[in-house]
């Protein structure tokens, strides 16, 4: 195999494909990337069996031909290649890399060793690149990082007609949000679902964050669920979580009365301050007034801190503790200048409920996005 290609579109194209492959891996052979070399271009692909990547890209081929090598490392060496054309060559079982005066010598691993790549066929539908990365980014941060759990370290994603909702929870909080979903030719009216593993679509959202439109295909084969998204001759596709994600939207009320409105920006600054004096997994006291919203830390003996900032209150005035980088959380995902709190109430008087975090156009209007973040709090500190 032979071809000559562009330094910088090889060495994003590299990065491609190795960013999903895991740190460690049992079998060495999954840490490699396929290179294969066809009459049309270059097809560089990566799977670990859970998550694949494929990505296309022009190249001058002079010999075409497939090998497997070690992924990192090749993409190590093309991000740091001077800037001219790489050229790459095959020899039996080495691989020599050339770009410039610079010169790697790599050990190929066995191809016929590696996997089938999955194929994905059918398209399921498209969704706005840049609100799709958007919904990601507000919804995967409230997924559980905990194994112990599966079903709760993805995101739901729940298909409409026209709309695509994503749902996540880790049991101490909900985010939930909504976006346009063009079906295409798909005319089926059913509901569709799909569990994606957090990390996987944290990743889609941020590499096909700006390609335009992004295709969406989920696929039974083999008794294998997977999704596949594609944009830009960029895919990557993930085997779903098996399980069933618990009815968290049931946990949203319909309206509620009592609610604060404040400067979002004001409110995570007010927060990341005080929260200075805390010890670890401590909570912060919120009391929301007709005057404002104070919140009190008491950290130790020898450090506390209280701040106050402007609020609009709407209903009575109502203490929460609540914990830091879950509020800051919530609130670096609304996208507006103010936000809005809303205090739900529950059968005991004297526990209260989740407080719901909404965006806010202006201190009296709602805004209008879809996104809706639950926070559990915690026992109040007397």
């Amino acid at each position: 195999m032979r071809f000559q290609a562009n330094r910088d579109v090889f060495s994003e194209a590299v990065s491609f494909a190795v960013k999903l492959l895991p740190q460690r891996t049992t079998l060495p052979i999954l840490s490699g990337v396929l290179i294969e070399a066809t009459a049309t271009g270059l097809i560089l692909s990566s799977f670990d069996y859970e998550v694949s990547a494929q990505t296309e890209i022009v190249a001058e081929i002079e010999e075409p031909g497939k090998v497997l090598v070690s992924g990192r490392l090749l993409a190590e060496i093309a991000s740091r290649l001077p800037n001219a054309p790489v050229r790459f060559s095959t020899e039996n079982s080495r691989i020599k890399v050339s770009c410039g005066s610079a010169s790697f010598t790599l050990l190929s691993m066995p191809v016929e060793e590696y996997p089938s790549i999955p194929q994905v066929s059918t398209q399921s539908g498209l969704v706005p690149a840049e609100e799709f990365a958007a919904a990601v980014a507000q919804v995967a941060v409230a997924a559980s990082r905990d194994d112990v759990t599966p079903v709760i370290t993805g995101v739901q994603l729940e298909i409409n007609e026209n709309s695509l909702s994503l749902v996540a929870t880790d049991r101490y909080r909900v985010a939930v949000r909504e976006i346009d979903w063009d079906p295409g030719s798909n005319t089926a009216k059913e509901t569709i679902t799909a569990l994606v593993p957090a990390r996987t679509l944290q990743e889609v959202g941020k590499t096909f964050g700006h390609s335009g439109v992004i295709s969406v295909s989920i696929t039974n084969s083999d008794d294998r669920e997977l999704i596949a998204f594609t944009a830009n001759k960029k895919t990557v596709t993930s085997l779903l979580i098996k399980g069933n994600f618990p009815p968290v939207r049931r946990l949203f009320p319909e309206t509620v009365d009592n609610y604060a409105v404040m400067n979002t920006a004001d409110l995570i600054e007010a927060t990341r301050r005080v929260q200075l004096v805390l010890e670890r997994e401590a909570a912060l006291r919120f009391t929301f007034a007709t005057d404002g919203v104070t919140l009190e830390a008491v950290g130790s003996e020898q450090a506390q801190a209280s701040e106050t900032i402007d609020a609009i209150l709407s209903g009575t005035e109502t203490v929460v503790s609540l914990k830091p980088q879950f509020l800051l959380d919530g609130l670096s995902a609304v996208h507006s200048e103010f936000v809005r709190i809303s205090f739900t109430k529950t059968e005991n008087p004297n526990k209260p409920g989740p407080v719901l975090i909404t965006s806010q156009t202006s201190r009296e209007q709602a805004g209008a996005d879809s996104y809706k973040y639950l926070l559990q709090p915690n026992l109040l500190l007397r």
